[in-house]
């Protein structure tokens, strides 16, 4: 049996083991929450090393992307560093490969995607791929990376702007302790009120609310049918959206045992499949195995029906 196991800076709570059979393969599944702890994580991840065939690294990146310029976080390379054996992966290869297909996807099968769609992405330099291919459709985007990320209410409405910012920002924001534009540990699991109420226009002026799922849980209002599109969800966050009053909720990557996994664990099982080093890998061979494994992003009816798809 293949073991994956994603190392995570977030809540220990959303920890979870699941056993699936993947192209023949028998893998064993989990997840790890250190509570925010870098140290805890280092020290999980050195023990790990050399025991399981991948690892992946969850509630954090290695890297940030703007267009073909890549922007290594400091806190993410302390972690790949600490494993010398295992192939370690951060989720990148699956964002520009998966997600941006789960785009091409939507746009060819479903009514969610016209041309024109108001889509807020909480951050695009951790998801750029999802961003080029929104921009690509047609969508009408409002990246929120200053908004959500640093707290200012600037939002970037073309690729060009958030290229130009981020060659000026990213290098010194990676260098930041992650903590300080990422929700770690126990604040994954609350909202900042005072935010809520600040940048809730934002997401009342969307039909679509991108990027990752921590990001959009903590800003988020009561809302009025709007689509969700993210990624690693439990059952007790489908709830919560549907509390909230979203509409739909599309996650980019399969669901296991009523939840989905972040792109890292699903990165990982791809490299424990395909036995190469992560360096070696093309993003042709990611989606040649993504579509023999036939994932399909997952569209969850909240507050409506499947008629309106």
């Amino acid at each position: 049996m293949k073991r994956v196991v994603s190392v995570s800076l977030g809540s220990s709570k959303r920890d979870h083991r699941v056993q699936v059979e993947l192209l023949g393969e028998q893998f064993e599944i989990s997840r790890v929450g250190t509570d925010g702890d870098l140290n805890k994580a280092i020290r999980v991840l050195q023990e790990l090393d050399g025991k399981v065939d991948a690892i992946g690294l969850g509630g954090i990146d290695v890297y940030l992307y703007a267009g073909k310029t890549r922007y290594a976080v400091r806190d993410g390379l302390k972690l790949m560093k600490a494993v010398q054996r295992t192939p370690v992966v951060d989720g990148s290869g699956l964002k520009n490969t998966l997600e941006r297909q789960t785009i091409y996807y939507l746009r060819e099968n479903t009514g969610l995607l016209p041309p024109g769609t108001p889509v807020l992405m909480v951050s695009a330099v951790d998801r750029f791929g999802m961003a080029e291919a929104l921009v690509e459709i047609g969508c009408d985007v409002t990246f929120g990376d200053l908004i959500f990320s640093i707290g200012i209410s600037y939002p970037i409405r073309t690729l060009s702007k958030l290229e130009k910012i981020a060659r000026k920002i990213l290098p010194v924001i990676a260098k930041l302790p992650f903590h300080m534009i990422y929700p770690t540990g126990g604040k994954q699991e609350i909202q900042d009120e005072k935010k809520v109420k600040k940048f809730s226009h934002y997401y009342q002026q969307a039909r679509v609310i991108a990027g990752d799922y921590h990001l959009v849980k903590r800003y988020m209002p009561s809302l009025t049918g709007q689509t969700i599109l993210t990624n690693t969800t439990t059952a007790k966050d489908v709830e919560f959206l549907k509390e909230k009053g979203a509409g739909y909720l599309i996650t980019t990557t399969p669901e296991f045992e009523g939840r989905s996994f972040g792109t890292n664990v699903i990165e990982g099982v791809l490299v424990a499949l395909l036995q190469k080093p992560w360096e070696q890998i093309e993003p042709g061979e990611y989606l040649e195995l993504l579509d023999r494994l036939d994932f399909r992003p997952r569209i969850t009816p909240l507050n409506l029906t499947t008629e309106q798809l």
